[in-house]
């Protein structure tokens, strides 16, 4: 059985940056979301990776080119609609979380970079 290119594609170009990635807070919803923009589905992982999509394409990870408009607004009504008095909380937490990954794939990336 042959498994999809997309399905094994490290989100990373170099695969050690990539098992690196792995191990930073915030991968599973940056990879999701990642796949989630790709096939074309607004989700809150979507929104999230459409916020930080400058700043992770210059990380060096595959982040479409069409990503959603107004993923800030977006992403604080997706989560209104479902937890009004939460909102505002989990909004915060999701962005931090993000830049949590951001930080940590630029350090990495950096100290990558030095080492060559």
């Amino acid at each position: 059985m042959k498994v999809p290119k997309s399905r094994i594609e490290p989100i990373a170009e170099c695969w050690n940056e990539a098992v690196e990635m792995e191990r930073f807070p915030g991968v599973e919803i940056v990879r999701e979301g990642i796949e989630d923009l790709r096939r074309g589905v607004t989700t809150v992982a979507a929104l999230l990776v459409s916020i930080g999509a400058p700043r992770l394409r210059q990380i060096g990870l595959p982040v479409p080119e069409q990503v959603i408009r107004s993923p800030e607004i977006e992403l604080y009504l997706h989560l209104a609609q479902s937890d009004p008095d939460g909102a505002h909380s989990k909004y915060n937490a999701l962005i931090r979380r993000l830049v949590s990954f951001e930080r940590a794939a630029e350090r990495a990336k950096s100290s990558g970079a030095r080492e060559d």
